[in-house]
């Protein structure tokens, strides 16, 4: 993916870390990297950002550590464009990221691609801990039905502490971003943000020497 670009690897790469670990804009990167020496566009960044975003976070997935068998799950909003779109996340009781889902809509519909997408990437889990939401309750009742499994779920409001705390990161990045313009741009650029969290707090098998040189692995 990285033939035929007129810079080096890691440049590259150094350049889409920085956007999704620091609340820098494109701009701020282009002046930072031109104090290293290296002239490149703004908008040049944008589209590295765009185009290996989604081979960091796949290349993620398949190293990614195993998480615990009780989960704690919650929706959070963002705007795009001006408008609400309905981030789902979902965390072990130690903290560790499960998984996310950036969705237009909060019914039962986005709830069950979430609840699906997690359990694919994570495995079965024993409990999940929600909140108040009859679109959480009524889709984990769904799936043990129609796949016959026995997922238990507890509606309890402090248990849920730990993920909001953890949607906080997310909220804080977006706030001091200048905002997505468009859904896909805010999808690929949440699950490189999300990616590099998930480095930080150490859930990537194999690590490297520093949380960008573990982020660097998952381009080779």
């Amino acid at each position: 993916m990285f033939k035929g670009h007129c810079f080096p690897k890691v440049i590259i790469l150094q350049a889409v870390y920085y956007k999704l670990r620091f609340t820098l804009s494109y701009r701020d990167i282009e002046e930072l990297l031109r104090i290293r020496g290296v002239v490149v566009d703004h908008a040049t960044i944008q589209r590295w950002v765009f185009k290996f975003t989604p081979m960091i976070d796949i290349n993620f997935r398949r190293r990614k550590r195993g998480v615990g068998l009780r989960w704690r799950l919650d929706e959070t909003y963002i705007k795009v464009n001006g408008k609400w779109c309905y981030l789902y996340r979902a965390v072990d009781k130690e903290g560790k990221t499960i998984d996310f889902l950036l969705t237009h809509r909060r019914k039962k519909r986005a709830a069950h691609r979430f609840l699906t997408k997690a359990i694919r990437q994570n495995g079965i889990p024993e409990l999940i801990n929600i909140d108040k939401s009859g679109s959480n309750k009524e889709t984990i009742r769904a799936y043990n039905k129609r796949k016959l499994t026995k997922i238990k779920f507890r509606q309890c409001k402090y248990l849920n502490n730990i993920i909001e705390q953890d949607h906080r990161f997310i909220k804080w990045r977006i706030t001091n971003g200048l905002g997505y313009k468009s859904f896909k741009s805010a999808s690929v650029t949440l699950s490189g943000i999300e990616t590099v969290r998930m480095i930080k707090k150490n859930q990537l098998e194999n690590p490297g020497r520093s949380p960008f040189n573990s982020f660097y692995s998952l381009a080779c």
